[in-house]
């Protein structure tokens, strides 16, 4: 089925006049808990004005706000029931799903170029061939991982073919400027700081492997609250369009929440974010196709997998377009 068929199908299925009420009376949730990143600033944004609070308030519902280091730690959290919305990388999210974890990917927060092959500044490094042999930091199962290995592969590399050193960003991050590991897998805002406050230097980009930063719900809340999936995505709407018409002010929300220089949150925010286009679709279905391959030649999934199968069951774009549309 092609995703245009599929989309059809879905708005059909939903109903115009009922939008997201679906048949029989939601279920209502006393608490809605969402996540924050340092990755997401949108998030950032929402938490320091209480947004969502206001969003929520009529309704007597509270808002409960957890901390994300990282996907992994987003998915973790999705997974446990831990939190009802985690933010992501998008490939994170499909090999998260991939691998039994219930989730739908709702809304685009950013397209952000937030991951790249970072070393030291005295290091003699320069290519992604002379990694081979050496100590990696990464951090597994999220984006600058999963760009890692895609990296490799443009080279004929493997993953077996360097020391991955399993450590969260941050502490990938102290792992580099420390001298312990060769390179790292960076993420912004860890990796703008390292590159502005220690000389750290990127020697492999490419933005087509940052597979967009996902906003994920678990399935089992969609179902019961649905309407609140949208009410989620408005006040993340908010916050975008709030961002793209104050850059210099959500800059400095950025420092402040992340803890970071002035100087290293416009790095992140005004050089390597694009919070052009919130709506997740085809654009994101291709994506995660040119970058699934990855998943089963790392044998990171169960051999013989479907991933396009996961990736149409992952992509649900008929809340965004509930309150866009």
């Amino acid at each position: 089925m092609t995703f245009g068929k599929q989309m059809k199908q879905w708005v059909v299925g939903l109903g115009i006049a009922s939008g997201l009420i679906l048949s029989g009376a939601a279920q209502a949730a006393e608490e809605v808990r969402v996540d924050y990143a340092y990755y997401s600033p949108s998030s950032l944004v929402l938490k320091r004005f209480g947004w969502l609070e206001e969003a929520f308030k009529p309704q007597g519902i509270e808002v409960k706000w957890v901390l994300s280091a990282g996907s992994n730690r987003a998915l973790e959290y999705l997974n446990a029931g831990s939190v009802d919305f985690g933010s992501t990388a998008g490939l994170a999210a499909l090999l998260s799903k991939a691998n039994g974890n219930p989730i739908k990917a709702v809304y685009i927060y950013s397209r952000p170029e937030w991951t790249a092959l970072v070393v030291g500044k005295d290091s003699r490094t320069r290519t992604i061939q002379e990694l081979k042999g050496k100590k990696v930091a990464a951090t597994k199962g999220t984006d600058p991982y999963l760009f890692l290995l895609r990296s490799l592969q443009t080279v004929g590399l493997k993953k077996t073919d360097v020391d991955i050193v399993h450590l969260q960003h941050a502490d990938g991050r102290a792992a580099l400027e420390q001298g312990r590991v060769d390179a790292w897998a960076g993420l912004d805002p860890h990796m703008a700081s390292s590159q502005l406050e220690a000389g750290s230097r990127l020697i492999h980009r490419n933005i087509a492997f940052n597979t967009y930063g996902f906003l994920n719900v678990s399935e089992a809340y969609a179902r019961k609250n649905p309407q609140h999936v949208q009410t989620v995505i408005k006040a993340y709407e908010r916050a975008r369009k709030w961002i793209l018409a104050n850059p210099a002010e959500a800059a400095k929300i950025q420092a402040e929440e992340a803890k970071i220089s002035l100087e290293v949150a416009k790095l992140q925010l005004g050089e390597r974010t694009d919070f052009s286009n919130p709506v997740i679709g085809k654009e994101h279905v291709d994506a995660l196709r040119a970058a699934a391959p990855i998943l089963l030649d790392e044998a990171l999934v169960k051999p013989g997998t479907d991933l396009n199968k996961v990736i149409d069951e992952l992509i649900d774009p008929r809340y965004v377009h509930a309150v866009l549309h």
